[in-house]
């Protein structure tokens, strides 16, 4: 079991941390969905530091169980917000956003089951 919880969240961390750099650097994919979904590019910057401070909660996860299980819950519910947002604007596509949200479900379920052991 820990191996799949440290394999799954070595994943959401290396796939958060891919779309925070994105955001920080001012990448024009991020510049293309705020566009899209109708979001101020001014906040491009502040959701890549979140998703920064998400990866780095998920890594310290590792040695400080309560404190990944807390980011992934985050994460879950960042990813939750994204989806509003294609909605609102009746995007559908949501082929990214179904893989980040499945990652971080994947581990918080994983996080939690690892710490009832």
């Amino acid at each position: 079991m820990f191996t799949t919880y440290l394999v799954v969240t070595l994943l959401t961390a290396t796939a958060t941390s891919s779309a925070a750099v994105a955001n920080l650097i001012g990448h024009d994919y991020p510049k293309s969905q705020a566009d899209r979904l109708h979001i101020p590019h001014s906040w491009i910057r502040p959701l890549g530091t979140l998703l920064a401070a998400a990866t780095l909660g998920l890594l310290t996860g590792l040695a400080i169980p309560p404190l990944g299980t807390l980011t992934a819950a985050g994460l879950v519910l960042y990813f939750l917000g994204a989806l509003w947002a294609h909605i609102r604007v009746d995007d559908r596509q949501l082929g990214p956003w179904s893989a980040y949200f499945a990652l971080s479900l994947a581990t918080l379920l994983l996080s939690i089951a690892h710490q009832a052991h």
